[in-house]
């Protein structure tokens, strides 16, 4: 998506920034799967897809050790594009690590204070997808900025669609996630107005461009639309289903987000072809 919306693609900064991403992404996964293990917070309660520390199906010393793998190669895979760009990317991706950690991790993890969410649009949607695209030609245009925002409240989507399903277990806990904080009704509600909110900015973006092509988002973008159709079962089920049910919503949630970021990203690479 940053890659699209920079309008130019060096092949070695687009993998070494999918590396990054692809670092913290799975990183963040594993560290959040060995702090909630050891901490008890996963049992055998839990609703969700098998863990591998709970589950007995890895210990936490190898499941704390690929966290590390992975943070390791985002980091490296960082390095290099600082090193090409500007130097002051090391200390965005040294905090980007540290959010990673402190996410389950530390004294006081901030996914237990409500915080996720923020954090995740932050992290999965600003900074990646403007991060990206800077890398790329080292700016930032409009169009990153605003194709980060539907990316970043897709991906706080997910995870509401994950806190959703554990509300029971993570209350039981003691990890008060901002889902345990709203509760069932208004967590299904919030999840809804995330979904709806994604595609209403990319017509903001493109209300935008068309009054100041500079400042905002081609017409091109508007093929994400089409991603909708993914968001009809989601939106559907997150308001009745229950327990393991919500899996799909999760899934779901993540394949919507896949079509749509594809769909912009072919719409903006379009819209850049036709302009040059």
């Amino acid at each position: 998506m940053g890659t699209a919306a920079a309008g130019h693609a060096s092949a070695w900064r687009f993998v070494a920034a999918l590396l990054a991403g692809a670092g913290l992404q799975v990183g963040v996964n594993y560290a959040n799967d060995y702090f909630d293990g050891i901490r008890g917070v996963d049992t055998t309660e839990r609703l969700g897809p098998p863990r591998l520390t709970s589950g007995g199906f890895a210990s936490a010393r190898a499941v704390g050790i690929a966290a590390l793998a992975a943070v390791g190669v985002a980091g490296l895979a960082g390095l290099a594009l600082a090193l090409a760009t500007t130097l002051w990317l090391v200390p965005l991706g040294a905090v980007a690590m540290l959010a990673l950690g402190l996410y389950s991790g530390g004294p006081r993890p901030y996914a237990a204070l409500g915080l996720g969410e923020l954090m995740v649009f932050v992290f999965f949607g600003l900074m990646a997808t403007a991060g990206t695209a800077y890398v790329q030609t080292e700016r930032v245009p409009a169009a990153a900025w605003w194709a980060s925002v539907p990316i970043g409240l897709l991906a706080v989507a997910i995870l509401v669609a994950n806190n959703l399903r554990d509300i029971p277990t993570d209350e039981r806990a003691g990890k008060r996630t901002l889902a345990v904080r709203l509760g069932d009704g208004r967590t299904r509600a919030l999840f809804r107005v995330l979904v709806v909110a994604a595609f209403a900015s990319l017509a903001g973006g493109v209300l935008v461009g068309i009054a100041d092509a500079r400042a905002g988002l081609s017409q091109w973008a508007l093929l994400a639309l089409g991603s909708w159709l993914l968001a009809i079962r989601p939106m559907e089920s997150v308001g009745k289903a229950e327990g393991r049910e919500l899996i799909p919503v999760l899934t779901g949630t993540a394949l919507l987000q896949i079509g749509f970021a594809g769909l912009l990203a072919l719409g903006l690479w379009i819209a850049g072809a036709t302009s040059s």
